[in-house]
């Protein structure tokens, strides 16, 4: 039975990525997805090597036929983002998209065509297929891009037979969050051990409570603050949430990113390393994902 693993943090910054990187060398039979679209970096990671590139469609902007505008000022009256100029043209870095305008213009004379405002693609990379997609600057619909490329990667491993979507999830609790753990099997939350951490727990378990998601949590650099760590794993324990493990601070993860590697492929011999495979051994014995089967350790 296939299922989705979708790794999450309340904020950026945490490891997340390098973590899910990692865990990309563990998991057997795996669809890799990178869901956070916003600021997508799992492929510097991956390395990917991009078979398919499709364009994504995500919202619309309005457009004035200049031939059947009477200049009447109804839309300029209605616009609450004073995205129309006094010559009736719009403003397309103003203009929201809310179309308002197209509604109530009585002439009819604004058109109202989707936009580009992506790329998505599918890739191979050393540990299996992987769908990511690049967001446009200063555009919407994150959430209708993380649905997309969830879909796709679940075609892909349907068609495949996998076993397990491996999802690197945007960080925090808005709209690219709620559309990346809808469904999942499971979310591992990557926590650091602070004040803020601590809150950014808070907010991400109930939004997985909500959405009835098994979570689980990975302390990471939990030896920056232990009593804070500590605080964490009871805060989890109140909560029912299974701690998977606690990983150390180590310059290693970002001496790998340097070179363009997760932490197995820099040196599968270190601490750190076997302190991921425990923690991704944990992750599999959790009910939800037990199933599952792991690659053979590097």
């Amino acid at each position: 039975m296939m299922r989705e693993l979708v790794i999450v943090s309340g904020k950026g910054g945490t490891g997340k990525t390098s973590i899910t990187a990692g865990f990309a060398s563990l998991a057997a039979n795996c669809i890799l997805c990178d869901a956070d679209v916003d600021a997508a970096d799992l492929h510097l990671l991956m390395q990917p090597v991009v078979v398919q590139t499709t364009e994504f469609m995500g919202g619309s902007k309005a457009e004035i036929r200049q031939d059947d505008c009477v200049a009447c000022g109804t839309c300029r009256d209605l616009c609450l983002f004073d995205a129309i100029r006094a010559d009736f043209v719009v403003d397309p870095l103003n203009c929201e998209g809310c179309g308002v305008c197209v509604d109530f213009c009585p002439e009819k004379a604004i058109d109202f065509p989707v936009q580009k405002s992506g790329e998505w693609y599918i890739s191979d990379t050393k540990f299996g297929p992987m769908v990511h997609a690049r967001l446009g600057i200063a555009q919407e619909n994150s959430g209708k891009l993380v649905s997309l490329v969830r879909r796709e990667a679940e075609k892909i491993a349907q068609e495949k037979g996998a076993d397990l979507i491996l999802t690197d999830g945007p960080p925090g609790i808005g709209c690219p969050v709620i559309a990346a753990i809808g469904g999942a099997t499971a979310l591992v939350i990557i926590v650091e051990p602070t004040v803020s951490g601590i809150h950014d727990l808070q907010r991400v378990a109930e939004l997985a409570e909500h959405f009835k998601v098994p979570a689980m949590v990975c302390i990471n650099k939990f030896d920056l603050n232990a009593a804070m760590a500590s605080e964490i794993k009871g805060l989890c324990a109140q909560r029912g949430i299974t701690v998977v493990g606690s990983i150390p601070f180590d310059p290693i993860f970002t001496k790998a990113m340097i070179q363009g590697k997760n932490v197995f492929e820099y040196d599968s011999a270190s601490k750190t390393a076997q302190l991921l495979r425990e923690v991704w051994a944990e992750i599999m014995r959790v009910p939800a994902v037990s199933s599952q089967k792991i690659r053979k350790f590097l």
